[in-house]
């Protein structure tokens, strides 16, 4: 006959006995699955983020600005889809006055995301690893003289801005006009060299981030 103790008893041992197998399910199933879960989230808390990466540009302007007054001059560049098949597209002439003093920046923008995002401050963090490089009509400028520094980087370029190891950076340049050009060449190259940037690297070393050829007219 079977008493409520023993009944309580039998209950018990199956209870234990359900509770064992569960547990066994449990790490011969579900274990291996957490712990694969566990191995791939440490794993991508792991992976830093990528570095030197080529930055997007789809907006161009240079700015020409007088250093004792007068207009400033625009000239700008245009790549509407980014890094998709379109080039990117010179959209203006440069036009300067002759035996003026100026001061040459630029706005970089990547307008591909809303709101644009300011590649110029971007390439500012990122000083030591970039530059721009210059070619001109020979004899356009009274100051750099020369055809500047496209095809030898010892050349002569007024840089303004310097990084950190003091190589020329090139998103400030200091310019004076000579005489009188029409359809002249003004060319600018940025180049993106991460790791390779030195005091004698040039348009060889690294990637182009772009590479723009205004016409130039000073009158």
């Amino acid at each position: 006959m079977i008493t409520d103790l023993n009944l309580a008893k039998f209950l018990m041992k199956k209870k234990y006995k359900l509770m064992g197998y569960f547990i066994k399910v449990f790490f011969n199933c579900l274990a291996p699955f957490l712990f694969t879960f566990m191995i791939i989230s440490c794993t991508d808390q792991d992976i830093p983020a990528l570095e030197n990466e080529v930055e997007i540009m789809t907006d161009i302007k240079l700015i020409f600005t007088p250093t004792l007054g007068g207009d400033v001059i625009q000239a700008r560049a245009q790549d509407i889809d980014g890094p998709g098949v379109q080039n990117i597209e010179v959209l203006d002439e440069i036009y300067l006055s002759t035996n003026t003093n100026y001061i040459l920046t630029f706005e970089i923008y990547n307008n591909l995301k809303n709101p644009g995002e300011n590649i110029g401050i971007e390439i500012r963090e990122e000083e030591d690893e970039h530059q721009m490089f210059f070619l001109f009509t020979n004899g356009a400028f009274l100051d750099p003289e020369g055809n500047g520094n496209i095809d030898n980087f010892s050349d002569s370029i007024n840089y303004i801005d310097y990084d950190r190891y003091n190589n020329p950076v090139g998103l400030e340049t200091y310019w004076i006009t000579g005489n009188q050009i029409q359809n002249g060449l003004f060319k600018v190259i940025l180049m993106h060299q991460p790791g390779v940037k030195t005091s004698t690297s040039g348009i060889f070393d690294g990637d182009f981030d772009f590479n723009l050829e205004f016409i130039l007219n000073i009158s």
